[in-house]
């Protein structure tokens, strides 16, 4: 590959051509396109990161267009899934680089296989559940992962930094990192240890959201990405916490829980949870996602062609979506359904199953 792309980037002293060197040999996945994963996707693929994993279980609607900044009108249009909206679009900007789109949940079930060969997770989710898995998938493998998130005008992000990035030489950024990055380094159960009720979480629905606010953490975490590769000497310790309303920047110290279950004790609670048959609300809007028991791949063409009969019916390779009077559901080839405004869960589970019926 020409160094021509990174020429400004080789130019800086953190750098250099050995540095973009190790930029182009990484992998990296990026959990959830939304916000901050589309705006990390962004500047990731446009520094050269070799291969990039674009993980998101979710499709494009307009409400995403206000800060999701590599979708458009015509991905809600087409009910794009947001991995694949994403590659093609990032394809247009660096064709050198490997897109890996992956139309999926992450759960205990698939994330070996999602997850396998890469150098570094970017978390950019909107659930505590899939976070703890990343959590204790990464500390259990020695995988480095980043956490952000982001609501309202505030943001949040820290490094878990684990043996796959820390035993590496030094660079061109001056040698070895000074950053602790061994057994006391903390997990994410660290730092909260305990599962956050859902009832007591806003929302980008609830509370709102700036399109500010998730760039600005994906640029330090994607910042933060790229010195971690690299294994600069100025990669930061701490959570930090920024509020760009109330111009508020803090880096909070977080020490290692010497019984912690998860980085102390290697008790994985989520990694050994049953992956199928799950109900889970949707952050952010009414609806409930429901996942059959049994992983499949089904026939959207055959679906719509049975439900067509009884209400309105779109498709495309990836996904169906139905309408009716009544009711509104997405169906993906993995046997997913989003059933939108449902009663209860009880509701949504009877919706599942008397128009989709999977097991």
């Amino acid at each position: 590959m020409s160094n021509l792309r990174y020429s400004r980037q080789i130019a800086f002293f953190g750098v250099g051509v050995d540095g973009q060197d190790k930029l182009l040999a990484s992998t990296v996945a990026i959990i959830g396109v939304g916000a901050i994963g589309s705006a990390l996707a962004n500047i990731l693929c446009r520094a050269g990161i070799g291969r990039l994993r674009l993980v998101d279980r979710d499709y494009v609607e307009l409400t995403n267009l206000q800060r999701q900044i590599l979708f458009t009108e015509a991905d809600v249009t087409n009910q794009q899934p947001k991995s694949i909206a994403a590659c093609e679009y990032l394809k247009k900007v660096n064709s050198e680089i490997i897109l890996e789109p992956v139309v999926a949940e992450l759960n205990s079930g698939n994330i070996a296989q999602i997850l396998d060969g890469v150098d570094l997770i970017l978390d950019a989710v909107d659930n505590w559940e899939t976070r703890f898995l990343i959590n204790e998938w990464s500390v259990k493998n020695k995988i480095t992962w980043i956490y952000a998130a982001a609501l309202g005008s505030q943001c949040v992000t820290m490094n878990f930094r684990y043996n796959n990035t820390c035993n590496n030489t030094g660079n061109n950024t001056g040698g070895d990192s000074n950053n602790s990055c061994d057994s006391n380094s903390p997990c994410l159960r660290c730092l909260i240890p305990a599962e956050h009720p859902q009832t007591q979480q806003q929302t980008c629905a609830t509370a709102g959201i700036l399109a500010m606010t998730p760039g600005t953490i994906a640029s330090i975490q994607a910042a933060e990405a790229v010195k971690i590769i690299l294994n600069s000497n100025a990669i930061r310790e701490g959570l930090l916490t920024i509020d760009l309303w109330n111009n508020r920047f803090k880096n909070i110290k977080i020490k290692r829980n010497p019984d912690c279950p998860v980085c102390s004790h290697k008790i994985y609670d989520y990694l050994s949870r049953n992956a199928n048959a799950k109900i889970q609300k949707i952050c952010g809007r009414n609806a409930i996602q429901i996942s059959p028991e049994s992983q499949t791949n089904i026939n959207l063409i055959e679906y719509a062609k049975k439900l067509e009969k009884i209400g309105n019916v779109k498709t495309n390779q990836y996904i169906l979506n139905f309408t009716n009077d009544n009711l509104q559901f997405t169906l993906f080839q993995d046997g997913r359904a989003i059933i939108e405004n449902p009663k209860n869960e009880i509701h949504a589970k009877n919706i599942y199953n008397e128009f989709i019926g999977l097991r």
